[in-house]
């Protein structure tokens, strides 16, 4: 009976084995799966990373074009009407000289310009501020 006991283990265990092998070996094609998943999909990020840089190559060089394109343009009507028209007429229409809108004085412009404040200035510096606690009572003091 102990022999028999035995036999029987060891075909369970045989066949217990085979399964497990049978399961084992299908997960090296799985990995290499997987990795030839992962290589394409770097493949294709790399190649849309490109494509999207082309892109904005291309459209920074479309506007420099339409930049220069706009400068000719206004070049000529300044031209023109300094030509056609009187001197205070074009002088009024179109300067002649692109520096002034092109240039830098159209950025010395920009550095004047402050942020917008969340508060109100104070008129001097004995006002109180619109956070202080006896804000706006000297007011209803007077209405009483």
């Amino acid at each position: 009976m102990l022999w028999l006991t035995g036999i029987g283990c060891l075909i369970v265990g045989i066949a217990i084995g085979y399964f497990l092998v049978g399961r084992i070996n299908t997960a090296p094609n799985k990995v290499t799966e997987l990795e030839q998943k992962l290589q394409d999909l770097q493949r294709n990020h790399a190649q849309y990373r490109d494509e999207v840089s082309d892109h904005f190559s291309t459209t920074a060089e479309l506007v420099q074009q339409m930049t220069d394109s706009y400068k000719d343009v206004y070049q000529h009507l300044a031209s023109g009407a300094q030509d056609l028209c009187s001197t205070d007429v074009a002088s009024k229409l179109l300067p002649a000289n692109n520096e002034n809108v092109f240039g830098a004085a159209a950025q010395d412009e920009d550095d004047d310009l402050q942020a917008p404040k969340d508060y109100a200035p104070r008129q001097n510096p004995n006002q109180t501020g619109a956070l202080a606690e006896d804000f706006g009572l000297e007011k209803a003091k007077e209405q009483e």
